[in-house]
């Protein structure tokens, strides 16, 4: 079977469409062929080998010997799935009607520092709702901002009048903490109502060629003040191990605002703009494509400091994160 790879941006994680469409050889719908595809799309197209130190070769070789030529697509699958986790990337999936392989130890052995229950006290019942954020203004006058996914769209017009009901609070804080990522896009636009510059955020770059250390030049990335309604005054952004991908971007765009605070624990990562492929048997493949750097032009996929480091507790049910952001907003 002819393997046609369609590279595809995914509209959730960039910032405009990108397609690409690359041909390799030929591999057969066999376990083998299926295998030898998979390990050649990585190969030629995964963006972090060199920052992460695998050795994809070393990788073939250890895999390529448990390809059984009668194995079914279960145990092909566990062989695959097992192959992927060995680059320890939270945006590489293999993609099947029976199961969705991925990697989650980029935050399993590190605390959670977040308990929704908790968060759901502060917010009650009678919190307000613009596009896909939840906010409320508490008892100190300082606003509550909790943002569950970056999927979530936000509109222009929500925003406004989530800023206008705000604009009266000494500070806010915004809570992203097990924000798992989606639409730079939403980034983007949420990002703006807090700057009034222009304001250099980072950097792109992508493969040139099929190998390993084939990029281009660094693109720069920016954000563009918003003309709308802004908030000028205090900001805290909390943040966990489970900020990823579009939100770890969040974080690595606000943390440059001068009012903007970041504060809690280390993000979990994911400076990869992810693009997706299909081998012989129709499973896809996702994997990071393209690297986001911050402004030193250093890579963002190992996560971003917080500027103020907190230890979580809910003692007496109350968020130690959102309790030390109050102390330091009043």
């Amino acid at each position: 079977m002819s393997l046609n790879i369609k590279h595809i941006l995914l509209l959730l994680i960039f910032l405009f469409p990108l397609t690409a469409c690359v041909e390799i050889e030929e591999f057969d719908d066999t376990p083998q062929g299926n295998f030898e595809a998979l390990w050649k799309i990585m190969d030629e197209h995964y963006c972090f080998f060199e920052s992460k130190n695998v050795d994809w070769n070393r990788v073939h070789d250890k895999y390529a010997q448990k390809i059984k030529p009668n194995m079914d697509r279960y145990e092909l699958f566990s062989v695959l799935d097992s192959m992927l986790q060995e680059v320890r990337d939270g945006h590489v999936n293999l993609i099947t009607p029976f199961n969705l392989g991925r990697y989650w130890k980029w935050y399993e052995d590190y605390p959670r520092a977040f308990d929704p229950t908790i968060v759901e006290d502060y917010l009650g019942f009678d919190y307000l709702i613009s596009g896909g954020l939840k906010y409320k203004v508490l008892d100190d006058n300082i606003g509550y901002i909790f943002y569950e996914s970056f999927s979530n769209n936000i509109g222009e017009s929500s925003l406004d009048e989530m800023i206008n009901k705000l604009s009266l609070c000494k500070g806010i804080i915004i809570d992203v903490r097990d924000n798992g990522g989606g639409s730079l896009m939403n980034v983007d636009i949420f990002a703006s109502r807090f700057t009034n510059e222009k304001t250099l955020v980072g950097y792109i770059i992508h493969k040139t060629g099929k190998g390993h250390y084939d990029f281009s030049e660094p693109y720069p990335r920016y954000i563009e003040p918003s003309t709308r309604l802004r908030y000028q005054k205090p900001v805290i952004v909390l943040t966990n191990r489970k900020c990823y991908s579009a939100t770890n971007d969040f974080v690595n765009t606000m943390r440059l605002f001068p009012q903007v605070t970041i504060l809690g624990d280390k993000t979990g990562g994911g400076g990869g703009l992810p693009f997706s492929s299909e081998i012989p048997n129709g499973w896809s493949v996702r994997f990071s494509a393209s690297p986001i750097l911050d402004i030193n032009k250093q890579s963002i996929e190992e996560g971003i400091d917080p500027d103020i480091s907190v230890p979580f507790s809910t003692q007496g049910k109350k968020d130690s994160f959102i309790e030390t952001a109050r102390d330091l907003i009043k």
